[in-house]
């Protein structure tokens, strides 16, 4: 029995981080976000929202400098203030942020926001599990270890994530009559408006595909849809 002791203190580790991460997430977005109403944007959401046979797609803005979108444990959408001032200044377009929409509402509707949140407390355990253990056999550099294993999964696991909400999106924003050409324009764009976050880090350590890559799994998806409508 004692030999499982590392691995169900790890999964109570698991459960009690899932539950104050919801927690804690839930807040900081409540305390920090209000609705976002902007008369430029209401047309293309509007737009999603028909695709989706929806009333209105409900968007949050999330008072943090950073650029970036994101998708709630409770299927609530957030843009950043960050991102609403590059819309604000031009550098962005209403149909670009029309597909940030989309891709997090592809995140929503193919369950990853929940999962991410799963997935996170999961690692820790993992993570925890694996340094107890490794730590034994190798003094001093097990902890390393562990931490290396899990980051390389949690860079797999969110990468494969990126890819079907991409996919998602691209599908909703055809169907609402945008087109995939915001999708791609605004993936060129995003280094230079994340200043570069991503730096030299080998695409398979990145926590999202390639800007190169994302664009041309979006063409083939579009060369597909097209050898089936002939």
């Amino acid at each position: 029995m004692l030999k499982f002791t590392p691995i169900l203190l790890a999964l109570l580790y698991a459960l009690a981080m899932y539950r104050f991460s919801v927690w804690r997430t839930t807040r900081e977005l409540d305390a920090r976000s209000t609705e976002l109403a902007d008369p430029r944007l209401k047309p293309v959401f509007d737009r999603l929202a028909r695709a989706l046979d929806l009333p209105r797609v409900r968007v949050h803005l999330y008072e943090i400098d950073p650029v970036n979108g994101l998708a709630a444990p409770d299927g609530r959408i957030f843009i950043t203030r960050g991102f609403f001032r590059k819309f604000q200044t031009g550098e962005v377009s209403a149909e670009e942020m029309a597909s940030v929409i989309a891709h997090e509402l592809g995140h929503v509707a193919l369950g990853h926001a929940r999962r991410r949140m799963i997935d996170f407390s999961g690692q820790n355990a993992l993570r925890t599990a694996l340094a107890m253990i490794l730590s034994r056999f190798l003094p001093g550099i097990g902890v390393w270890i562990a931490n290396g294993i899990t980051s390389l999964l949690a860079a797999r696991l969110s990468r494969g994530d990126e890819y079907e909400a991409d996919e998602y999106a691209a599908a909703l924003l055809t169907k609402a009559g945008i087109g995939t050409e915001p999708q791609k324009s605004l993936f060129r764009k995003l280094e230079a408006l994340t200043s570069g976050a991503g730096g030299a880090m080998p695409a398979w350590l990145m926590s999202h595909p390639r800007t190169e890559d994302r664009i041309a799994a979006i063409e083939k998806l579009e060369d597909r849809w097209q050898r089936a409508l002939r």
